[in-house]
């Protein structure tokens, strides 16, 4: 199969489409097995907590790889066109670059029509911090950290890992599995109870996997804010001195230089499970946060793909 192909077709129904919620998506899949998985593990008393998450890690990746693999197969069988059907639909629901855009942009209406209960609801859906009492700057804040960090997440590193796959001829499991360890540590990856002994071995893992499209994806993001005409200096200095700012290894990068290319401060305290966890701040807060920061963010998590997506194919076509 030509996977550039797929790629771009994929990305193209993602930009059009984004996640009809009655459309069957894997991610959803991927959560009931990993919440059935969780819930069996919990019920032993033969291992810790601890090793069990180790279990609930091997577990649901081996399941899904299991059965993508089985599913492309059958396909092939089918025909040859039901294999790439299947590659392509796989494909475009593992990207999360328009359904992003859509909830992002729901919290930037409800912060314009200064509807602050609204916002809140709508922006706990997208976090999982406590919500009920953040003001209109710590919505627009927290709006901004969750797109830097999925423009990564949802859209840049499985880019990433589809394009590692092509090289063992296996982009679309690899990107799954990829999207795996990312809901595993979402759902489990927490160092709050009761997630703190079952989600550290699919927190670390997925510290991991994005160790390199962070830092790689973080260079896209600048480039797209010099095409944006954001300020790209102080993007590269910020992306440089406030990188570490953050208890995640990955997170720092892309929440540092989107501070950077658009003057703003990030990072700080927030509360999650009734508990307040600190945590340092990034960028130097030329410039208030203010709503249009959200758009601002959105459009260099779009151009971003589009520059990754553009750089991988003529390094493709070169090799």
């Amino acid at each position: 199969m030509n996977y550039l192909y797929i790629l771009f077709i994929a990305v193209l129904l993602d930009f059009v489409l984004g996640d009809p919620p009655t459309w069957p998506h894997p991610i959803r899949f991927v959560g009931w097995i990993i919440k059935r998985y969780e819930l069996l593990i919990r019920k032993q008393n033969l291992i810790s907590l601890r090793v069990g998450g180790l279990l609930l890690v091997i577990l649901t990746l081996s399941t899904i790889f299991i059965i993508s693999s089985i599913l492309l197969l059958i396909g092939g069988i089918i025909h040859p066109i039901a294999k790439i059907v299947i590659s392509i639909y796989l494909t475009y629901t593992l990207l999360a670059a328009k359904c992003l855009s859509v909830e992002a942009r729901k919290v930037y209406k409800s912060l314009i029509d200064d509807d602050i209960n609204k916002s809140r609801k709508l922006i706990s859906y997208l976090v999982g911090r406590d919500t009920t009492e953040l003001n209109k700057s710590e919505i627009i804040r927290a709006v901004i950290e969750t797109v830097s960090e999925n423009t990564i997440d949802g859209v840049l590193a499985p880019l990433f890992y589809f394009i590692i796959g092509i090289l063992i001829d296996m982009p679309i499991e690899l990107m799954l599995l990829y999207k795996t360890i990312n809901t595993l540590d979402s759902m489990v990856g927490y160092i709050q109870e009761p997630y703190k002994d079952i989600g550290y071995v699919s927190a670390k893992l997925d510290d991991l996997a994005n160790y390199i499209p962070a830092r790689l994806g973080s260079l896209f993001m600048l480039i797209a804010g010099i095409f944006l005409g954001f300020n790209a200096r102080n993007g590269l200095k910020i992306l440089i001195r406030d990188r570490r700012n953050h208890k995640s290894p990955n997170c720092g990068y892309p929440e540092s230089v989107t501070a950077g290319l658009l003057n703003i401060r990030l990072g700080g305290s927030n509360k999650y499970f009734g508990q307040k966890l600190h945590k340092p701040t990034i960028g130097d807060g030329v410039v208030n946060l203010e709503p249009y920061h959200i758009t601002s963010t959105i459009n260099i998590m779009y151009v971003s793909q589009i520059f990754m997506i553009t750089g991988f194919m003529l390094l493709y076509l070169i090799l």
